[in-house]
């Protein structure tokens, strides 16, 4: 009889020895967990800490030169190491607050034809050579971007749209210079009387010529115009592509 009972006594002390490793077992395991999630935090803003550090950030500009549209200015800025540096930019000397300019993607929309994106096409004497563009225009001092649009689409193909749609500010060639832009989207019913024979207005230095071109074949027009010689607008060449890539996955969805 004491033989069983020192037996059991000495079960139950194992279990309760064994009770007391797993609960000290388990607040380290909580202390350890704990201790991560706090190191973890301290990690995280550091490297917060440290992303805000490696931003780049404006410091100021100096006007170098300045003409009657253009002028030329010495940005300095910091790296992301803190390193000072300087960029050069052109700016627009007509530059507002919002947005420059607006550039057009007009569809014209006919009867038992085609739909047609409307460009134009005009000598540029930067590039030295001609350009198929999208219709565009510098916004004026208290014009919405909107209005812009439909006015360069009126004044510089004689084609009458209706708003579609209106990009937020977006940039052109942000490594030469600062001109934001709108990009418009514009339907044309070409079945109405004023835009069936349209007629541009166009001012004393503009020499522009207007083009529709078939949506279903805009690559292939576009990459037969540079074969000529004409340099295609990025922005153009993008919807084309865009619009190719469009057609190949509707066509797989078949």
């Amino acid at each position: 009889m004491i033989v069983y009972q020192q037996h059991v006594s000495i079960s139950v002390a194992h279990i309760l020895k064994q009770i007391r490793a797993k609960i000290l077992k388990s607040h380290l395991k909580s202390s350890i967990k704990v201790r991560n999630i706090s190191v973890s935090a301290v990690v995280r803003k550091k490297m917060t800490d440290n992303n805000e550090i490696r931003q780049s950030r404006f410091v100021k500009e100096e006007e170098i030169s300045c003409g009657k549209w253009l002028s030329l200015s010495q940005i300095t800025y910091t790296d992301p190491t803190g390193k000072e540096r300087t960029w050069e930019a052109v700016s627009r000397t007509t530059s507002q607050t919002g947005s420059d300019a607006v550039c057009v993607i007009a569809i014209l929309k006919r009867m038992l034809k085609y739909d047609c994106l409307v460009l134009v096409k005009q000598y540029r004497p930067p590039m030295k050579c001609y350009t198929l563009e999208f219709p565009a225009g510098l916004i004026d001092p208290d014009e919405t971007a909107a209005t812009c649009g439909l006015r360069e689409l009126k004044e510089e193909t004689g084609y009458i749209g209706t708003l579609k749609h209106e990009s937020p500010v977006t940039c052109l060639d942000p490594g030469i210079g600062g001109t934001t832009c709108h990009l418009i989207t514009a339907e044309i019913d070409g079945d109405i009387d004023s835009n069936i024979h349209p007629k541009n207005k166009l001012e004393e230095s503009e020499f522009i010529e207007v083009l529709c071109i078939p949506t279903d074949e805009l690559l292939n027009k576009l990459n037969d115009f540079t074969k000529q010689g004409v340099v295609v607008n990025t922005m153009v060449y993008s919807y084309a592509i865009a619009m190719e890539q469009s057609k190949k996955t509707k066509n797989k969805s078949l």
